[in-house]
């Protein structure tokens, strides 16, 4: 039995249609599954929590955009006995990209059945030290204290990107055309210009401490990509229970203007105040708060938190 999650307004509702697509492949086959829709946000969470509440292994099939894999992390009981089998339909899918997924929705649907091949990839969490009173404008329910991750994390900057863009009608336009990734770029611009300076104490591994006098982003990579396609961390590696970070420091916004195009390219390490850095947990206080994220889900504003890889405790079915 395969328990399908379906979320039908990613990518300005092309979720609804390519699923519309996969069913009849299922149907022809004769392979028994559950359709689970969900209908607003906080559902799939609920719905993966109900799923994988039994003893039984399960086997969940996820169609939606990077968000809804990170609802359904946060509602599974028991990482041990889930497979889950991803099918993007969102607008960035930089999980979709890091796991090399193939584009065609029948194709991965036929492998994700045939169940022969399996990443098992390391799990990312984030605990909230401090919380802000300040939520993000999409974010109806309490925040969570902690929130896994698969992809990445961050604060200060990307995390202002994400909180924009969640209910940003640029995105739901170039959606349209096919454009959706230029969404965090068009955002990332505005956002570069309203970045304020904060300074921040990054501590890694409990031993050794960094300080940034002015911070503009720190991010935490289980992957190289994030926001639709940024290669913040190409050294990064999905199994080996480390993070890693990139943290952007006092760079000048004009020349960060030059340096945020080339992180397309993961070429952003040629310039000054912008660095690399390993560790398995961090625990990181700012000055004042900022937007936090976590697989570009965005809750609420924090000054301090603490990040943590889990080795090798998701199974992505591919």
């Amino acid at each position: 039995m395969y328990h399908i999650i379906m979320n039908p307004t990613s990518k300005s509702g092309k979720g609804l249609s390519i699923w519309q697509t996969l069913r009849p492949v299922l149907d022809e086959r004769g392979i028994p599954y559950m359709l689970h829709e969900s209908a607003c946000p906080g559902d799939v969470e609920k719905l993966t929590q109900q799923i994988t509440s039994t003893q039984h292994r399960t086997n969940l099939i996820l169609l939606g955009g990077d968000g809804t894999v990170n609802e359904a992390l946060q509602g599974i009981a028991d990482f041990d006995k889930v497979s889950i089998g991803y099918i993007p339909t969102g607008s960035s899918n930089d999980l979709a990209r890091a796991l090399k997924l193939d584009h065609d929705p029948v194709t991965l649907l036929s492998q994700i059945l045939a169940g022969t091949h399996a990443h098992i990839v390391d799990l990312g969490i984030l605990t909230y030290e401090s919380a802000s009173e300040i939520t993000s404008r999409l974010h109806q329910r309490p925040v969570h204290k902690s929130r896994y991750f698969v992809v990445s994390s961050g604060i200060g900057f990307d995390a202002a990107v994400c909180e924009e863009a969640l209910s940003s009608s640029i995105k739901n336009t170039l959606n349209k055309f096919k454009l959706g990734k230029l969404t965090y770029l068009c955002i990332a611009l505005k956002q570069l210009f309203a970045a304020k300076a904060i300074s921040c104490e990054l501590i890694l591994d409990g031993e050794r401490s960094i300080y940034v006098p002015r911070l503009l982003f720190c991010t935490f990579m289980n992957h190289a990509y994030e926001g639709g396609g940024f290669y913040f961390c190409p050294q990064a590696d999905n199994s080996d229970g480390l993070l890693d970070l990139c943290v952007v420091g006092d760079l000048p916004k004009l020349f960060l203007l030059f340096a945020l195009p080339t992180a397309f390219f993961g070429k952003h390490y040629i310039f000054p105040k912008i660095d690399h850095y390993t560790a398995s947990s961090i625990h990181l206080k700012t000055s004042a708060p900022l937007w936090v994220h976590t697989d570009g889900e965005v809750s609420t504003k924090s000054s301090q938190i603490s990040i943590s890889c889990l080795k090798r405790r998701i199974r992505f079915l591919v």
